[in-house]
């Protein structure tokens, strides 16, 4: 994954990064659906942040903003131009917008910018009863991560019924050592509980629906980096679901290290309707959206 969220440029006709259609950076990158046909969206915001970050080298990711408008299929390359909107001494913004061909399907608004001294600080607590040697072993396969819910075996089980809330406990190895891995690494997972945290108090209710039964689907992730991106150990996911209904939900999340350091605030929104099949083109209405 830390391959596959480094993008690489695009070089012009003469061999070097330069000007590509209307945006002034481009980046291409790889695609992992995994067994599925889509890519994760938060995967998108991961290498949008990575594109930002190598255009504006001098500065530091402080928040993002997805809105991902179609799907991504996993078995093409992915697009990404970057538009620099501004560049001061101690901010920068850029517009990543995520194609594949002529289909655009994500756009993502980064902050930057020039960190400095304390005025004043403080922060969220640490989550109680939400201790590591509590927390349960869970199956997301992906090499080199540990990942462990508290109270909860498996989100994807709809006889699995509690509380709007899921705390988890990820670790990485390696840990990225580059600020741009390190916060793209960060963004990934944002976007995984999110939905089961919203299914979860709803009885015969669970993420193993999705995509068959119940039409699910990651509209926009919001990511804020309250410190330059760094961490050493484990970190803590917490997910709250605040609504669903409408065919929305809205999560909102903290990331803490172990030691209790508030690292990361992040939301997202999504999709949570009827499972519906087109009466022309039979397939689900999620994949054409």
């Amino acid at each position: 994954m830390l391959t596959i969220f480094d993008v690489q440029p695009v070089p012009s006709d003469g061999g070097e990064p330069g000007h590509v259609a209307s945006a002034p950076h481009r980046y291409v990158g790889s695609s992992d659906g995994g067994r599925r046909q889509m890519v994760d969206g938060s995967q998108i915001l991961a290498q949008a942040l990575v594109a930002a970050a190598k255009c504006l080298p001098a500065k530091t990711i402080r928040s993002a903003h997805a809105v991902f408008s179609r799907t991504v299929a996993a078995d093409q390359p992915i697009q990404l131009d970057v538009e620099v909107v501004h560049e001061g001494r101690s901010f920068a913004t850029a517009v990543v917008t995520a194609a594949q061909g002529a289909r655009r399907c994500v756009q993502v608004t980064v902050l930057l910018d020039t960190p400095t001294a304390d005025v004043i600080r403080h922060h969220s607590a640490l989550p109680t009863a939400v201790g590591r040697q509590d927390a349960l072993t869970c199956v997301m396969p992906m090499v080199g991560r540990d990942l462990r819910i508290v109270g909860l075996r498996d989100p994807n089980d709809p006889a699995e019924v509690g509380p709007p809330v899921i705390d988890a406990w990820v670790h990485y190895d390696p840990i990225p050592t580059r600020p741009d891995l390190a916060a793209a690494l960060l963004a990934h997972f944002t976007g995984h509980l999110s939905i089961s945290a919203t299914m979860r108090p709803h009885p015969g209710m669970g993420t193993a629906m999705a995509h068959d039964s119940v039409s699910t689907g990651v509209l926009a992730i919001g990511v804020t980096f309250h410190e330059p991106t760094s961490w050493d150990g484990w970190l803590l996911y917490h997910h709250e679901s605040t609504q669903v209904g409408a065919g929305m939900a809205h999560v909102r999340g903290q990331v803490f290290t172990g030691d209790g350091r508030l690292v990361a605030s992040f939301y997202q929104d999504a999709m949570i309707r009827p499972f519906v099949v087109d009466a022309v083109i039979d397939r689900p209405v999620e994949e054409r959206l």
